[in-house]
């Protein structure tokens, strides 16, 4: 406040009550405001208004005596304080007037002893304005240089617009894991680590980048793959049950490794029985007398397919084949489930982006899938904590909330 008095002493800023519609129209066309003749002591007492916030004092603003006719229309008498009688969260209503984002910067980065001041490149037409309010306060000159801003495919970066998300209720909060936020990306199930790998591989250009997330994905993948543990799960409405006739009929369980090639993901019970459940996308490839490798088990020979009225697989029957080769069923691998009442029941969130163009058109938000799967019950994978990632043959997810329903993140 102490410069803007001072700013205005000089008559290098005034008190402007046009109408802020007027004020942007005026900029636009170069047309100087009345009041920018107004004399140094009609300016002052108008600043007194605007700081008590008085009835005429809220309708004026203070702008710099810059040029009008600048080509660069954001140099053009720019506004550098606002009234504002709505109390602030953490200085009350002690003040009434507000510095602009245009009237901070240059002043806060040269008392703060800022040499180099690195901008995105969106503000590049404000470099003018930023440089002629710095010699209009006699501070030291401070270098800019500029970077293009990351942008991502189907993604807003603008507060302003997901705020919009926010507040009408198309996003669950900040933390959304459709929202580009830290929190919600690794919501999504972004390692930390993965995110800066990311960034330092792109580096710092001033070349405008629409680039897409695939990458930053494969980057992720690469970190977790060698040390997530692997579970196995069915979607629930797309399960088929295989019967194996000598099969064993009491269950019973293995201690089997949780990861094949990482030891610290420690192990984790698997139970073998003679009822298991497959996807039904493998139940439909298989054909009688097929035989297939149950994965982690043996092999086994498809005996019998049960269709329904509408030609679909609704059962499998076959029998175990322990002396087969896997190496002669390649394509035929199951991932298996054995049916237990103690299954637990996995609730698997997959989200689409944000929006649902590339780039913004206007703001149509995007979906989210769910679906429901049934998994491993054992006490290890009971106890899987929030935030802990896996692998459930072959769909990567990030557990959201712990306890008997579990909200996964696809």
């Amino acid at each position: 406040m102490t410069m803007a008095q001072r700013l205005i002493l000089e008559g290098k800023a005034y008190v402007d009550d046009t109408p802020f519609k007027q004020i942007k129209g005026k900029r636009f066309e170069g047309i100087e405001s009345k009041c920018r003749n107004n004399s140094v002591e009609e300016n002052f007492n108008l600043w007194k208004e605007m700081i008590a916030g008085s009835k005429r004092g809220l309708i004026c603003c203070v702008r710099g005596k810059l040029d009008m006719g600048d080509p660069n229309k954001l140099v053009r008498d720019p506004v550098y304080y606002c009234c504002n009688s709505t109390p602030h969260h953490r200085v009350s209503s002690n003040y009434k007037v507000y510095p602009t984002y245009d009237f901070c910067c240059p002043f806060v980065d040269a008392v703060e002893g800022i040499t180099h001041a690195l901008r995105s490149s969106e503000y590049r037409d404000r470099n003018g304005q930023y440089s002629r309010i710095q010699t209009d306060m006699g501070l030291r000159k401070v270098h800019l240089d500029e970077f293009s801003r990351l942008n991502m495919v189907y993604t807003l970066l603008s507060k302003r617009h997901l705020l919009w998300f926010v507040l009408d209720g198309k996003v669950e909060g900040w933390d959304d894991p459709r929202f580009p936020t830290v929190q919600g990306i690794v919501r999504r199930g972004l390692k930390i680590e993965a995110l800066k790998q990311f960034i330092t591989e792109h580096g710092a250009t001033k070349n405008v980048n629409l680039l897409k997330w695939d990458k930053l994905w494969a980057i992720n993948k690469k970190i977790i793959d060698p040390v997530c543990p692997r579970y196995t799960s069915v979607i629930e409405d797309k399960r088929v049950l295989l019967t194996l006739t000598d099969g064993p009929k009491v269950p019973f369980v293995r201690i089997l490794p949780k990861h094949k090639k990482y030891e610290g993901a420690r192990e984790r019970g698997v139970t073998y029985s003679n009822r298991l459940w497959i996807d039904y996308s493998d139940a439909e490839l298989v054909s009688v007398n097929d035989e297939v490798t149950l994965k982690d088990w043996s092999n086994g020979v498809i005996k019998e397919i049960k269709r329904g009225e509408n030609g679909n697989v609704t059962q499998l029957v076959g029998v175990l084949h322990l002396e087969g080769s896997v190496k002669q069923t390649k394509m035929m691998k199951l991932t298996w489930l054995a049916d237990s009442t103690e299954l637990v029941r996995l609730t698997l969130v997959d989200f689409g982006y944000l929006i649902t163009k590339p780039k913004l058109d206007r703001l149509k938000s995007g979906k989210k899938g769910r679906l429901y799967s049934v998994g491993e019950s054992t006490y290890e994978n009971r106890n899987i904590s929030s935030g802990g990632i896996g692998y459930a043959e072959f769909e990567a997810w990030r557990c959201n909330a712990a306890g008997e329903k579990r909200l996964l993140q696809m």
